[in-house]
C-alpha cells in the first residue's frame, strides 16, 4: 500500500518545494519506489510537448521519471481559466476527477508518494480544488510548512488550520523552516508549546540560508527574459551576491565578494575588458559568476571581441544598470532541473536537519 504525504504552507516562498526535494532524498533510502505529484500547477510550462506545473516538471527530470509526467500535473491554471471556470465553460467536477485519477494510477507504481500543494491552503479555491480539500478527497496526511519565527508562524498556521479542519483535512505535521539559527532551538520549544494540545508533530528544517535564495546564472536569464552568452557550462553557478560595477575598475575588482554577479554600464569598456581578463584567472573566476551589461549604449566592437574571446558567461539588457540591480535584488528564486549545485546542496542539509523516520511514523 502506498504511504502518501501532502505538503501544504501557511503562505508564499515558505520552502515547500525545497522540503518536497528534501523528502524525496530521504525517502529513496528507505523505500523502493518514490513519487511526486504536482496536482494543482498555477505556473505551468510546456515539457516534452504537453503543459504541465514547473515543479512537476523539475521533479520528473531530476528524478528521471518523465514518463510519469502527465499524472504527476494533472491540473494546470493558464491564462483565462480563472474566468472559464467562473463563466461555467468548464465543468466543475473536471479538476477534482483528474486529480483523483492521477493520485489513483501514481499509487499503482510508488511505495512513498510526496504530494505537493500550491501557496497557502485556500489556493486552487477559484476551481473548487484548493490545498486543503485536495489534501482531504486523497486520503493524504498533511504536513504544513511555515516560516521561521513564532507569534507570525502561530498566526498564519491557525489561520490555514481552520481551512483544513472544514474541509477534513488530516494535519498531523507543522514545520518550522528558515529559521534564524542562533534561535533554533528557543522558536522550537515555543512552537511546541503553541500546539502542545493539538496532537500535531512540531519539527523544524532548515535555518535560513541566503545561498538556497540565490539564483543561478540560468535563473537570472530566465527572470530577465534574455540569454545567456558566453559559457553556457556555468548556467547552474550560484549567484550569492550582486554587484553594481559603479566604482573604478581597481575598486570594483578587488572588492568583488565570493561568486558575485557583475552588472556593469555598457559603456565602461575597461571594466568590461578587465573582467573578461580575469575570467582565465582561477582565483578570479571564483570570484565573478558574470556579468549583466546594462545600458542602450552599444558595447564597442574591440571590447565585443575580447568579450566574447573570454567565454565570460554575460546578459546583455537595454535597462539602466541601477533598475537591474534593484530588480534582482527583489528577485525570490526558485529551484529548477539544471540547479544541480543547489539541490545537491539540499540533500546533504536534509540529511542533518530533518528526520525523516519521526515524519515517517506519523503519517
Amino acid at each position: 500500500m502506498c504511504r502518501k504525504i501532502f505538503i501544504g504552507a501557511t503562505g508564499q516562498h515558505c520552502g515547500k518545494t525545497t522540503i518536497s526535494l528534501s523528502l524525496m532524498h530521504l525517502a529513496l533510502k528507505k523505500y523502493a519506489r518514490v513519487g511526486f505529484m504536482k496536482p494543482l500547477g498555477p505556473k505551468w510550462i510546456e515539457f516534452n510537448g504537453i503543459i504541465v506545473d514547473k515543479d512537476a516538471a523539475m521533479f520528473s527530470s531530476v528524478f528521471g521519471v518523465e514518463e510519469d509526467i502527465a499524472l504527476m500535473s494533472p491540473v494546470t491554471l493558464g491564462p483565462g481559466t480563472t474566468r472559464l471556470f467562473l463563466d461555467g465553460k468548464i465543468d466543475s467536477t473536471a479538476p477534482g476527477k483528474a486529480i483523483r485519477a492521477a493520485c489513483a494510477e501514481l499509487e499503482k507504481k510508488y511505495d512513498f508518494l510526496i504530494i505537493e500543494g500550491a501557496g497557502h491552503g485556500g489556493v486552487g479555491s477559484v476551481v473548487g480544488m484548493n490545498n486543503a480539500r485536495i489534501a482531504a478527497e486523497l486520503n493524504a496526511p498533511v504536513l504544513l510548512v511555515t516560516g521561521g519565527g513564532i507569534g507570525n508562524v502561530i498566526d498564519a498556521v491557525e489561520l490555514n488550520l481552520a481551512l483544513y479542519q472544514r474541509e477534513k483535512a488530516d494535519v498531523r505535521i507543522i514545520m518550522a523552516n528558515k529559521l534564524v539559527a542562533e534561535k533554533r532551538e528557543d522558536t522550537l520549544g515555543y512552537l511546541k508549546k503553541a500546539f502542545a494540545d493539538s496532537g500535531i508533530l512540531v519539527t523544524s528544517a532548515f535555518d535560513y540560508l541566503p545561498t538556497l535564495a540565490d539564483p543561478t546564472l540560468f535563473h537570472v536569464s530566465e527572470l530577465l527574459g534574455l540569454p545567456l552568452s558566453g559559457d553556457t557550462a556555468d548556467r547552474s553557478r550560484l549567484c550569492h551576491t550582486i554587484q553594481l560595477g559603479a566604482a573604478s575598475s581597481q575598486i570594483v575588482i578587488d572588492h568583488l565578494e565570493a561568486s558575485t554577479l557583475l552588472i556593469v554600464t555598457s559603456s565602461r569598456d575597461e571594466l568590461l575588458v578587465t573582467a573578461s581578463a580575469l575570467h582565465h584567472i582561477p582565483e578570479y573566476k571564483e570570484r565573478l559568476v558574470g556579468l549583466i551589461i546594462a545600458g542602450h549604449v552599444p558595447v564597442s566592437n574591440i571590447t565585443q571581441k575580447i568579450l566574447d574571446d573570454s567565454n565570460i558567461p554575460y546578459i546583455r539588457i537595454k535597462e539602466t544598470s541601477s533598475e537591474i540591480f534593484y530588480r534582482l535584488r527583489e528577485h525570490v528564486s526558485k529551484i529548477g532541473p539544471e540547479d544541480q549545485e543547489k539541490i545537491n546542496l539540499i540533500n546533504s542539509i536534509a540529511e542533518r536537519y530533518i528526520d525523516f523516520d519521526a515524519i515517517d511514523a506519523v503519517i
